[in-house]
């Protein structure tokens, strides 16, 4: 990776992604009762991105940031990441977003946003178009999605749709992290743009909660979302509809992937929690790995249960995720020192 966080010559980002990354802020205690927080950055496609950037792939992320320092912190994080942030630009006319964090019980966080109006809530599709191929027009190998930028406004939600039809074009891997939030969008909002991408999509991650949000509407009989309807049939249903893989997270029960092979279960690797927020981040960023690296459906989840242990051991959105040479410390003895 060259200086500035872009690829060198001949390197072509093997994934591209895109979304809103803000400063993010960590208290100690309740908000209301003041006191100090930590100062870092968090958005679910950046920390997907700074996950694969440690495990040694080419990441581009593009998103736009306020012309301010807030944003100057976004971007300098991500270089520092080995993210390719040449893709990303500044907006003079708004400024970088805002989330707090807020510890209320021991394994209770509140999220608080503050990104009405920022910069990144105004990406736009031309922006993303720009991004998505490399100066040499050299495509990426997977495209990785959330549902949160559509939840942002109409400018972030034309640029996915932009990001999935270039995808289509240029035969591109898409995975699709559900990743539903409840303060952004209303499920049946969530549910009428998630179910018109569900074609475009070969890797689709969710929790077991999320999986109606991408099954048919209603509207005819034979499309009914039926809530009698398990884990199983929804997860074959989808497989029907041309998802490739189907993968559920169930916390700190592991996950279970659906394949036209049938599916396969991998229980959650033992770990003393500290912080669930960003686990689901660094499983996706472990599974895409593993797929990148051509490993079987076991390694993927392998690898993700395992990205995902060190998030959930680790404060902060990001900051836990593994180099590829950490992988197999989860596997020694309680009290290793490593010398």
């Amino acid at each position: 990776m060259s200086e500035g966080g872009v690829p060198a010559s001949g390197e072509a980002p093997e994934v591209f992604t895109f979304g809103e990354t803000m400063v993010a802020l960590r208290g100690s205690r309740p908000l209301k009762l003041g006191g100090s927080l930590d100062v870092s950055v968090a958005g679910a496609e950046s920390n997907v991105a700074i996950g694969l950037a440690r495990l040694g792939h080419r990441v581009r992320w593009a998103g736009a940031v306020g012309d301010d320092e807030a944003g100057e912190l976004v971007l300098r994080t991500l270089r520092a990441e080995d993210v390719d942030v040449s893709g990303s630009s500044r907006d003079a006319s708004a400024p970088t977003g805002l989330i707090l964090f807020e510890p209320r019980l021991p394994q209770v966080t509140r999220v608080h946003y503050y990104r009405s109006g920022s910069a990144g809530s105004r990406v736009d599709s031309d922006t993303v178009a720009e991004a998505f191929l490399d100066g040499a027009g050299a495509r990426p190998r997977l495209l990785h999605l959330t549902g949160i930028t559509p939840a942002l406004g109409p400018g972030p939600l034309g640029a996915a749709r932009r990001a999935l039809e270039l995808a289509r074009e240029h035969g591109t891997l898409v995975c699709l992290d559900v990743n539903f939030r409840s303060r952004l969008w209303d499920r049946a909002d969530a549910a009428a743009v998630l179910r018109d991408w569900i074609p475009y999509v070969d890797v689709l991650i969710a929790s077991d909660d999320e999986l109606p949000l991408c099954l048919a509407d209603g509207t005819s009989p034979d499309e009914a979302v039926d809530p009698q309807d398990g884990t199983v049939q929804q997860a074959e249903r989808l497989l029907s509809h041309g998802v490739r893989e189907v993968v559920v997270k169930l916390g700190a029960a592991g996950a279970t992937a659906y394949t036209a092979d049938g599916s396969l279960h991998r229980p959650a690797r033992a770990v003393e929690a500290v912080d669930p927020v960003g686990a689901g981040d660094a499983f996706v960023a472990g599974y895409v790995s593993a797929l990148l690296d051509g490993a079987d459906v076991a390694g993927r989840l392998e690898r993700a249960v395992t990205t995902g242990a060190f998030a959930v051991a680790s404060y902060g959105d990001w900051e836990g995720a593994p180099t590829r040479a950490e992988l197999g410390l989860l596997g020694a003895a309680s009290g290793t020192v490593v010398r």
